[in-house]
């Protein structure tokens, strides 16, 4: 199938080529034929270099280089013998037209200077015979220029055109791989956003399910608080999911709640259970006032805490957890976890945690490490950078996300 496409474009071109040649070779002929007084009339030897420059120029496109030597030798040949023509000189034109528009600027001026000195040498040996009256040879050598600089225009405005569709092509691919990374960033955040809500809010209701049941016969009343605990959990794990897929959804009916910030530390830290791990807050002053902090530091922070004391309750077995925030005059935002449990390795049970952790402090050009202590316990320490660069492209979701 492939071959005769092939095959059919070919014979389509040369048809095309033959097509050409002989409109060409009617217009030369009639020219010769015409006998202009002053010049030589037609005999066989003219009619043998017409048809010499019309199958040369059926070559035109395939062999552009040669279609000129031999379209030269029929155009040159005629001035040689004395003819005089205003068409001429045509076949030879048109193949060097082709030769410009398929050939590179080196080859074009070169074949120029060559097809000019030979029309001009020409024009000069063939005055000088008795009785001809020949062109000047300056005419004659600027008559083979016009064709090339036609040409050499056509192909650099072919090459421009093609320049400006690859541009366009290169942009086109360059928006759509810039699309596909947005898209992936963005189903990054989405997906950190929704692994915070579930695995936080889990944990603790499954913790507090415990304490629940541990409790149910001894003490019925802690056992309801514990419940109840439950409950109110559920229904906030509820509230951000909804609020998340109806941004999602881009249904503007669903009311968006605002990102979580540092002051909801507090009501964060009293979803866990009160007795084990106890939990204490340090840096309690950077909550209510004092410098400001861009949304999507706080937001940043806060998910990191979350994620951090979540991994407590889940996978340690420590009696105190403390979270520390820290604020230097010029410097970042310093976020610490550290619990008093047994040594953990840093990827124990919380593999997609540890990772959102760090996708999140290095989406605002933050630096995030989490490990084992050498006394036993485990740390989070995390370093956020407050400056306008820190915004970085998290910022483009924190402020619409209740999750």
């Amino acid at each position: 199938m492939i071959a005769k496409v092939v095959r059919g474009a070919a014979s389509g071109g040369l048809a095309r080529d033959l097509a050409l040649s002989a409109a060409i070779g009617c217009l030369t002929a009639a020219d010769l034929a015409s006998n202009v007084p002053g010049s030589r009339e037609d005999d066989a030897l003219s009619w043998l270099l017409l048809g010499v420059a019309v199958v040369g120029l059926c070559w035109q496109r395939r062999r552009p280089l040669l279609a000129v030597v031999v379209t030269g030798v029929g155009s040159l040949g005629w001035t040689l013998l004395g003819h005089l023509g205003e068409l001429l000189n045509l076949p030879w034109m048109v193949a060097l037209y082709f030769l410009a528009c398929s050939s590179e600027r080196r080859r074009t001026v070169v074949i120029g200077v060559l097809a000019a000195a030979a029309s001009g040498i020409v024009s000069v040996l063939a005055g000088q015979e008795e009785g001809r009256s020949m062109p000047s040879p300056v005419l004659e050598m600027a008559i083979p220029l016009v064709p090339l600089l036609l040409g050499e225009v056509v192909r650099g405005r072919r090459e421009l055109t093609a320049s400006y569709a690859e541009r366009a092509r290169r942009a086109e691919q360059e928006r759509e791989r810039e699309a596909a990374r947005r898209v992936r960033e963005e189903r990054m955040r989405i997906a950190r956003e929704m692994h915070d809500i579930v695995a936080h809010t889990v944990s603790a209701m499954t913790v507090q399910a415990g304490v629940a049941l541990d409790a149910l016969d001894r003490r019925p009343e802690l056992s309801r608080s514990a419940l109840r605990q439950v409950r109110d959990s559920g229904r906030e794990a509820i509230r951000e999911l909804r609020t998340t897929l109806s941004v999602l959804r881009d249904d503007e009916s669903t009311p968006v709640a605002p990102a979580p910030r540092l002051a909801q530390l507090p009501e964060l830290i009293a979803r866990f259970p009160g007795d084990r791990p106890r939990i204490t807050l340090r840096g309690a002053e950077l909550l209510t006032g004092g410098r400001p902090l861009p949304p999507v530091v706080e937001l940043t922070a806060y998910r990191i805490v979350q994620e951090a004391l979540t991994n407590v309750v889940r996978h340690s077995r420590a009696d105190h957890a403390t979270v520390a925030l820290s604020l230097d005059a010029e410097g970042p935002l310093v976020v610490e976890v550290v619990d008093d449990g047994p040594a953990r390795a840093e990827h124990t049970g919380a593999g997609l945690g540890l990772v959102g952790m760090r996708e999140r402090a290095t989406a605002i050009t933050g630096t995030l490490s989490a490990g084992p202590l050498p006394d036993g316990g485990f740390r989070v320490h995390a370093r956020l950078p407050l400056d306008e660069h820190g915004g970085g492209r998290e910022g483009e979701g924190g402020g619409v996300s209740g999750s």
